[in-house]
């Protein structure tokens, strides 16, 4: 299920444990969908790590040593969040526990992963919410449904949004043309063609009159006034004036901004403190940022300075000292220096995890552990 989580850069702050995806796009598709959400909790960690495999179009799981654990037997296996991973058996949905055993019943013709202890599912053409013991929190009555943040779960009903809270009930009635999840109390919403703010209760206190808003953050949220991008403060008050012709949201206190086709740095007073100088950036990550120099990519630190040379015509974000790139067609992996540490030769390549990083040679996918040795010669 693709998510609708509104303004992931925001997320990132609430959610433990983020593996972003670059893409070069800076559409409002862009900010919905950059990141994809790798959660653990705190019993996750106590629980053993498993990597899903196909062998003959079967799908099962192996540990850290390449040993199958659970026997390739599903039409589709998802990853483990927080104990159970979404297994296809035959044409329905359901879930099994780190020994493979189904312990919610295949009964869903779709669902998603647990977050938070509950996960979204769908029965027939609507979605509803259960919790870890299968029970419905929320019967499925929506046609679309988002995960549960800061205590709210945007919901669809034809073609309105409203939220849920935990306990399933319809607090907020869907009758926005769109919505963002709350963050620091306030949720934007669209009514019409503007865009206000709501709060918990679902009053507007900001009134609706930006042609786009996304979530707060620290403080600070990004709208569009015409074709001009800036920042407003939680009353409403414009904090750094539209002038940017586009924008991303502040994390560790720079956003990107693009002025003139360009792409550089403000701090929270709107100051430029990295010129726009880059054909496209992305958000910094401990300290890092990936920037696209005349269609290559590489990473700058937070005066700018270039720490890994725009060579690469594709990279990804660091994960236990290593980062994904592409090389011509294949693909391998870089240490912090920029220097290789895993020759490209694979198709694709994935973030590393707890000491391993799924790969893929043609049609079939393997792991590597950091030195690029297989754990799992590539099946598929």
């Amino acid at each position: 299920m693709k998510s609708h989580i509104h303004h992931p850069l925001i997320l990132l702050v609430a959610i433990i444990g983020i593996t972003l995806l670059p893409t070069p796009s800076i559409s409002s598709d862009t900010h919905q969908s950059i990141s994809s959400i790798t959660v653990k909790s705190a019993k996750e960690n106590l629980l053993p790590q498993l990597w899903k495999v196909k062998i003959n179009g079967k799908s099962g799981y192996i540990d850290r040593t390449g040993k199958l654990v659970v026997k390739p037997q599903f039409v589709y296996a998802g990853s483990f969040y927080e104990g159970l991973a979404q297994v296809q058996v035959g044409e329905k949905w359901g879930y099994i526990d780190h020994k493979g055993k189904l312990v919610i019943k295949p009964q869903f013709d779709n669902c998603d992963r647990f977050l938070n202890g509950f996960a979204r599912v769908k029965v027939g053409k609507k979605w509803g919410i259960i919790d870890s013991s299968s029970k419905f929190v929320a019967k499925p009555q929506f046609d679309m449904l988002e995960y549960f943040v800061n205590g709210f779960a945007l919901v669809t009903i034809g073609k309105k949004w409203g939220f849920v809270d935990r306990t399933g009930k319809l607090v907020i009635k869907p009758q926005f043309e769109n919505a963002w999840s709350f963050f620091e109390g306030l949720a934007s919403v669209q009514i019409g063609k503007k865009w206000g703010f709501i709060d918990r209760t679902g009053k507007l206190v900001i009134k609706p009159q930006f042609d786009t808003a996304w979530s707060f953050s620290k403080g600070l949220a990004v709208v569009q006034v015409g074709k001009k991008w800036g920042f407003i403060n939680p009353k409403g008050k414009l904090f750094i004036k539209p002038q940017f012709d586009a924008a991303w949201s502040f994390f560790e206190d720079l956003a990107a901004v693009q002025i003139e086709k360009k792409w550089g740095f403000i701090d929270r007073t709107g100051k430029l403190v990295i010129k726009p100088q880059f054909d496209m950036t992305w958000v910094f990550e401990n300290g890092l940022a990936q920037v696209i120099v005349d269609g290559k990519w590489g990473y700058i630190d937070r005066t700018g300075k270039p720490v890994i040379e725009a060579k690469f015509d594709k990279i990804g974000y660091f994960s236990e000292g290593l980062a994904n790139v592409q090389i011509g067609e294949k693909w391998g992996y870089i240490d912090r220096t920029g220097k290789l540490a895993i020759a490209p030769q694979f198709d694709s390549a994935y973030s590393f995890s707890n000491g391993l990083a799924q790969v893929q040679v043609g049609e079939a996918s393997g792991y590597i552990d950091s030195t690029g040795k297989y754990i799992w010669q590539p099946t598929q």
